[in-house]
């Protein structure tokens, strides 16, 4: 099995010792492998909506001997029982399908017992916001960069209480400027607000969203220039 990526080892290292996990969209499997080749978990769950992934998952299982890796075909968290896992792992989607799975799997998701990690490879602002607004809180949030390509990784829980949040807050979560990766994921989501409002400056009719974007740059500048460190 080839070493794991930068990515996988910061999903990995934020499920706890002991866990029972289920690996949403497990594709090639890695992550799995991983987590139950070292002892690290009780139970793993491995799971995809399309049955190609899961056969090359078990493929990479049984090359790398290892047991205890259940597959199994399903949609999200449709083929999963509250009581079955505690941490569910959801990676390499879009923010969009990522809220999709937690919004249809609500009966799982919202238990309060399940401790999600999530990394969205888009529309992370989109993703926050449905957290925010749909009773999550986002424990943590870990930047990172790899192959020139810049994500969050958020260890988050149902609690019920629907979070009070600032519009900007969707696009950097709890992530600072005091890394250099911080810095660049800030900086990322400030020039896409920034070009955003730039390009609206100019014509009446979207005075509105000039405004709406500005503001949100203007609070990104803030968070980008509070201890950086580039």
């Amino acid at each position: 099995m080839p070493k794991l990526s930068k990515r996988l080892e910061i999903l990995a290292s934020l499920v706890p010792f002991g866990a029972r996990v289920c690996d949403i969209g497990t594709d090639h499997g890695y992550l799995s492998i991983e987590l139950k080749k070292h002892g690290a978990v009780e139970k793993m769950i491995a799971t995809d909506i399309n049955e190609k992934p899961l056969e090359r998952a078990k493929k990479n299982i049984e090359k790398a001997q290892v047991r205890g890796i259940e597959l199994r075909l399903c949609d999200g968290l449709s083929g999963i029982l509250p009581q079955e896992v505690d941490t569910v792992i959801i990676a390499g989607m879009g923010g969009e399908v990522i809220s999709g799975i937690l919004e249809n799997g609500k009966e799982v998701a919202r238990c309060g017992e399940i401790s999600f990690i999530l990394q969205p490879t888009t529309s992370p602002d989109y993703l926050r916001r449905y957290l925010f607004e749909n009773g999550y809180t986002i424990e943590s949030e870990t930047p990172l960069c790899e192959n020139g390509k810049l994500y969050s990784v958020m260890l988050c829980k149902f609690s019920g209480i629907k979070e009070k949040y600032e519009e900007y807050c969707c696009y950097i979560g709890g992530i600072t400027s005091e890394t250099r990766d911080g810095y660049l994921y800030i900086k990322k989501q400030y020039d896409r607000c920034f070009k955003c409002g730039e390009a609206l400056k100019n014509i009446p009719e979207k005075q509105s969203e000039y405004n709406s974007y500005k503001a949100i740059a203007d609070k990104l500048y803030i968070a980008l220039n509070k201890n950086p460190k580039e």
